[in-house]
């Protein structure tokens, strides 16, 4: 009976109920969206971060296909993609954060999310966040550009009179965006989910640090709620 009211609730007036130990007798549906911002704008900036770097990777790689270049950034593209997203937290929280002093260990408290020194403490989370998105525009990209610029209406184009870059950029990135330009919400909603953990370790007051929160403190209407959100995604 009580779940059935309980999911009736939830379909009818979308009221996951109240905290029972974290934010005590708080609804649970406004603790969640008070946190939900500073998960969008540090995954927003991430994919933001991510796709020129990406993108201009994998246009590097195809036009320098099969050379000491192209094997280097495919093979680090490989090494990016294996490294859980983690890993990186960590190494980039000891180098940078703690031997060199550049950037701060956790995120700055605050709303204000487009101040400098938001987006700076912000960093370190990002890039950790990045570096996966940015090997798979780069794997995505490389792949489809080196097969547009085998077609043989690259090679009427040449003889046309274009440059290899004006053919390059008039007419293979157009055919080689139809596939990469899709794979951006792919990996924005690839880096939402997977962005649980980083947000706990650089102290980022959003659903992931929530999520994780809630299940130490065995708060069930909140991870109820925030267990949906990561199912859903």
């Amino acid at each position: 009976m009580q779940f059935g009211i309980f999911l009736r609730n939830i379909v009818t007036k979308f009221d996951w109920g109240v905290s029972e130990k974290l934010y005590y007798g708080q609804d649970v549906t406004k603790i969640f969206f008070e946190k939900l911002p500073a998960t969008m704008i540090v995954n927003l900036y991430s994919i933001i971060f991510s796709i020129p770097i990406g993108i201009g990777l994998g246009i590097w790689a195809a036009l320098k296909k099969n050379t000491l270049t192209d094997y280097l950034i495919s093979t680090l593209t490989m090494v990016c993609i294996s490294v859980p997203s983690f890993v990186y937290a960590f190494l980039i929280q000891y180098f940078f954060s703690y031997k060199l002093s550049i950037f701060p260990f956790l995120m700055k408290g605050g709303s204000d999310w487009f101040s400098k020194d938001m987006i700076w403490s912000m960093l370190p989370a990002v890039m950790s966040l990045s570096f996966g998105v940015i090997a798979g525009f780069t794997r995505t990209t490389r792949a489809e550009l080196t097969e547009v610029l085998t077609n043989d209406f690259m090679l009427l184009a040449r003889t046309k009179g274009l440059t290899k870059a004006q053919a390059t950029i008039r007419h293979a990135m157009k055919n080689c965006m139809v596939v990469v330009l899709p794979s951006i919400f792919g990996n924005f909603i690839g880096i939402l989910g997977g962005s649980l953990i980083i947000e706990k370790i650089f102290g980022i007051p959003g659903v992931g640090g929530l999520t994780l929160n809630a299940i130490n403190g065995r708060d069930y209407p909140i991870f109820m709620l925030t267990t949906c959100f990561y199912t859903a995604i």
